[in-house]
C-alpha cells in the first residue's frame, strides 16, 4: 500500500523531473545550431545520432521510460486495483469507458504516473526535433542527394491533398507524419525506445525482420510483387525486400517525409525497395497486381470508414490466390475488463491515438472477411497481435 509520504515523494519527483526535462529541452535547442557535429558512423543498421549529447539524452529518456514501465506504472495499477476493490468491482467484469472513468479519473497516483509519462514522451520528441531542425541544411542535403539515387525509387507528391484524418500528431509526435520535413528521422529514433520498453529491441529492425519472415505466401509459392501499405519509415518494406530479393517491393504512405526518409535509409542499406507518397485507400496500382499485400500496425491510426476503403483497395490490387495480411491489434467490442478499457482510453487521450476507439469498436477481422477468404488456425506474424491471414479468391 502506498502511504502519504510515498505519494508526496512521487509527486515531488514528478514536478522535479518535469523541470529538469524542460532544462534539457532548452539545451538541446541550441545543440548543433552552428553545424558543430560530424556524422558518428553506424551501429549495424542504425546510424548513430550525430552528437553524444543527443544520444545521451535519448538514453536518459529511454531509461526513464523503462523505469516508468516497471515502477511508476505498477504504482498506478495498484491504485487502480484499490479503487476497484473499494467499489466492489471485479477486475474481470466488462465495463464501458464511462464506467471506468467515473471510477478512476480523480485518483492522484494514476494522474501522477500519467504526467511523468507525458513529460518524458514530450522530451523524447522535442530533443530530436530541435536537433534535426538546428542542423536542417545538413540533413536536408542528405535527403536531396538520395532522392533520385538508387537502388530503389522514390515518388513524392508535394501537391497531394492530405486528408484531415492523417494530420493528427499521432503519439504526440510534433507535426505528426506529414507536418515536419524531418518526421521520418524523428519517428525512427523516437520509436526505438518505444519498442525496447514494450516489445523488445528493434534498433536493428529485429521486430520487423522477424515479422516479415513469418508473413505467409500464396499457396503457389509465387512472390513477384509485394505491397506494404502505410509503410512509415520503411522498416517492414526493407525487411520484405531482404526476404524476397528478387521481388518488386513497394512501400506507400501518406507522409512524404516518412517515405523520403525510408528511401534514403533503404538506399544506405543497399536495399532496392521502392517508396511512394500515396494513400492506402487510393494506391494507384493496377488491379490484381500484387502477390502479397501487408500492413504493419496501421489500421488503428485510421477512421473506421477509411479502414473499410483500404480493405477494398487491398482486395482490388491483390491477385487471385494472393495473400493479404494486415497486422494490427485485436479489436471488436465497446466493453472490456477495467484495465484494458482504461488502457485504451489512456492511449487515446494522452498518446493521441485519435482513431483507436473507432478501430477497437469495429470487428476488423469480420470486415476483411467480407471480401477475402480467411485462413483458419493461421499463425501470428507478430505474437500478441491479431491473426488475419486472408486470401483473395
Amino acid at each position: 500500500m502506498i502511504g502519504r509520504r510515498t505519494l508526496f515523494g512521487a509527486a515531488t519527483a514528478s514536478v522535479a523531473f518535469g523541470t529538469m526535462l524542460r532544462q534539457q529541452v532548452a539545451e538541446a535547442a541550441t545543440m548543433g545550431a552552428a553545424g558543430d557535429f560530424s556524422p558518428r558512423g553506424a551501429d549495424g543498421r542504425l546510424q548513430r545520432l550525430a552528437s553524444l549529447d543527443l544520444e545521451s539524452q535519448q538514453d536518459f529518456t529511454l531509461g526513464f521510460r523503462l523505469m516508468h514501465g516497471k515502477k511508476i506504472r505498477a504504482m498506478s495499477m495498484n491504485a487502480f486495483d484499490r479503487v476497484l476493490a473499494s467499489k466492489g468491482v471485479d477486475p474481470a467484469t466488462p465495463l464501458s469507458l464511462e464506467d471506468v472513468l467515473a471510477l478512476v479519473e480523480n485518483e492522484p497516483t494514476i494522474n501522477i504516473a500519467t504526467k511523468a509519462w507525458l513529460a518524458n514522451q514530450q522530451v523524447t520528441w522535442k530533443t530530436l526535433q530541435d536537433h534535426f531542425h538546428a542542423n536542417e541544411d545538413f540533413y536536408m542535403s542528405e535527403m536531396e542527394a538520395a532522392d533520385k539515387a538508387g537502388p530503389g525509387s522514390l515518388e513524392l507528391n508535394p501537391t497531394m491533398n492530405i486528408p484531415d484524418y492523417a494530420r493528427h500528431e499521432i503519439h504526440i509526435q510534433p507535426g505528426g507524419y506529414v507536418g515536419d520535413p524531418f518526421a521520418g528521422h524523428i519517428y525512427h529514433y523516437g520509436t526505438n525506445s518505444f519498442y525496447i520498453s514494450v516489445i523488445g529491441h528493434n534498433e536493428q529492425d529485429q521486430i520487423h525482420k522477424a515479422t516479415a519472415a513469418r508473413f505467409p505466401i500464396p499457396e503457389d509459392g509465387k512472390v513477384k510483387r509485394i505491397l506494404d501499405m502505410g509503410c512509415g519509415v520503411g522498416q517492414m518494406t526493407v525487411a520484405l525486400k531482404e526476404r524476397f530479393p528478387d521481388a518488386e517491393v513497394w512501400g506507400i504512405d501518406v507522409g512524404g517525409p516518412m517515405v523520403r526518409y525510408a528511401h534514403m535509409r533503404s538506399r544506405r542499406l543497399g536495399v532496392g525497395a521502392n517508396f511512394a507518397q500515396r494513400l492506402n485507400e487510393d494506391s494507384k496500382f493496377p488491379d490484381n497486381h500484387f502477390d502479397l499485400v501487408v500492413s504493419y500496425i496501421v489500421h488503428h491510426e485510421l477512421p473506421a470508414d477509411i479502414t473499410r476503403k483500404v480493405i477494398a483497395e487491398a482486395h482490388r490490387v491483390t491477385r487471385p490466390g494472393g495473400v493479404y495480411y494486415p497486422l494490427d491489434f485485436n479489436s471488436g467490442g465497446v466493453r472490456s475488463p477495467a484495465h484494458g478499457m482504461y488502457g485504451r482510453w489512456w492511449d487515446h487521450r494522452w498518446n493521441n491515438e485519435v482513431w483507436s476507439f473507432e478501430y477497437h469498436n469495429m470487428d476488423f477481422t469480420a470486415e476483411i472477411a467480407k471480401r477475402f477468404s480467411m485462413v483458419k488456425n493461421a499463425k501470428a506474424a507478430l505474437p500478441g497481435f491479431g491473426v488475419r491471414h486472408a486470401i483473395k479468391a
